[in-house]
């Protein structure tokens, strides 16, 4: 989760591919290999980055676009979606209603940015169909439930080193609302189980970089803190 930060929605990118996991949280070489297998064969592919906060969902977003073989991805951060510090679950709902459905539909969709520095909604993106699109961030299945042939990509870290990444990013700005926000994301884990509907799976290694999964089916390593509190 971010705040004030004013970054626009990405389109056609010139970023040259990077190595990736040179640092804490980047993905491994392995990761994004996996994730892009996941998409071929796939026209335009939907792909979904769900997970907890901190994660590593941006980091393999931006790794994704760098590596993405052609034109790269329109990129959506729900990040710049939430309509404020409770707005966890309205911004999916929001995105599947405006952006996704509409996408399949072959139409243009579109999603309202969020200004966090005046606290009140911004301008309003659009997105064509017809290109690779990545939603990334915590409660992006929900927003790309009208979609069921997305790829779903789950990255999931232990709590500690989640809420260190989280924090150390913000520069304190986070600090007063994480708890708020790990209520609001137990309780979407909750309902919706999101992590089941995960074609791959990615987590924290101990060096903290993000690698697949892997064991199948493995219990991840945010299990323990479920539930409401």
């Amino acid at each position: 989760m971010s705040s004030g930060r004013d970054t626009r929605a990405e389109s056609a990118s010139t970023a040259r591919p990077t190595p990736a996991g040179d640092r804490d949280g980047e993905p491994t070489a392995s990761a994004v290999r996996v994730a892009l297998a996941a998409t071929r064969g796939i026209r335009a592919p939907l792909v979904l980055l769900d997970g907890p906060s901190g994660a590593g969902k941006s980091t393999l977003a931006d790794a994704l676009r760098a590596n993405w073989p052609g034109m790269a991805p329109v990129l959506v951060r729900l990040d710049d979606v939430y309509p404020g510090w409770f707005g966890l679950e309205r911004a999916g709902d929001g995105v599947a209603r405006t952006l996704v459905r509409r996408r399949r539909r072959g139409d243009i969709g579109g999603w309202r940015r969020w200004d966090w520095a005046r606290d009140r909604p911004g301008v309003l993106e659009r997105v064509h169909p017809g290109r690779a699109l990545i939603i990334e961030g915590c409660g992006a299945f929900a927003a790309g439930a009208p979609a069921p042939d997305a790829v779903r990509i789950w990255i999931d870290a232990p709590d500690a080193v989640r809420r260190r990444r989280a924090l150390d990013r913000d520069d304190g700005a986070y600090d007063p609302f994480w708890d708020l926000w790990e209520r609001q994301w137990r309780r979407y884990v909750h309902r919706t189980a999101p992590e089941r509907h995960a074609g791959v799976r990615l987590r924290a290694a101990p060096d903290g970089r993000v690698e697949p999964e892997p064991v199948a089916g493995a219990a991840p390593v945010h299990a323990r803190s479920r539930g409401l509190t």
